[in-house]
């Protein structure tokens, strides 16, 4: 057992003063980083508690043996990439698509990203990672889900996925980890 497990119980969404996602309660500014990042991986794996487990796990690994310097939001994205979240360089829309595309496929969801074929030379040309974070955004909130964003201060898109009803709480747990989040909306 890590010093970790023994300060955090994962199962308990009310430890510490933190909301349960989709409740609206202040954020307990006295709350432990480990029990806000458990609530983030929550709402970004909705309805899949197993694979929030799992990353949580990572994370806490990769606290146990990582630089204390390092802000939780970068340690989130490692454990997450491809799994609940992307990052993706700015000028690879390729990339941008299918990383969305695999985690709305999580939900049986497909993107239509509004062309015959979206892997088409022409269009990935012309295409642009911010207009399709826009598209992406519009179609999944038709489902009942939100696209996130956050600022990574590099050349690259990050973000990830909940479920539209939890848009409060993820600005709150954003908001509580430093994590600058905004919607994909154009």
């Amino acid at each position: 057992m890590t010093t970790h497990d023994a300060e955090f119980d994962p199962d308990d969404n009310f430890a510490n003063g933190v909301p349960a996602p989709g409740m609206d309660a202040d954020v307990d500014e006295d709350a432990s980083i480990e029990a806000i990042v458990w609530q983030l991986l929550l709402m970004i794996n909705p309805g899949d508690e197993d694979a929030a487990l799992q990353q949580f796990a990572a994370y806490q690994e990769a606290l146990a043996t990582g630089d204390d310097d390092v802000e939780p939001v970068w340690r989130i994205r490692d454990v997450i990439d491809w799994k609940a979240g992307f990052h993706v360089d700015d000028d690879d829309p390729a990339t941008c698509m299918d990383a969305i595309g695999e985690l709305a496929a999580r939900w049986n969801l497909r993107i239509d990203w509004g062309v015959e074929d979206a892997s088409d030379d022409a269009f990935l040309a012309q295409a642009q990672v911010p207009a399709l974070i826009a598209v992406a955004f519009d179609r999944l909130r038709e489902y009942g889900y939100t696209l996130w964003t956050w600022d990574t201060g590099t050349d690259a898109t990050a973000g990830w996925i909940t479920l539209s009803r939890d848009d409060e709480g993820m600005r709150m747990v954003a908001s509580a980890l430093g994590i600058d989040v905004r919607t994909g909306a154009a």
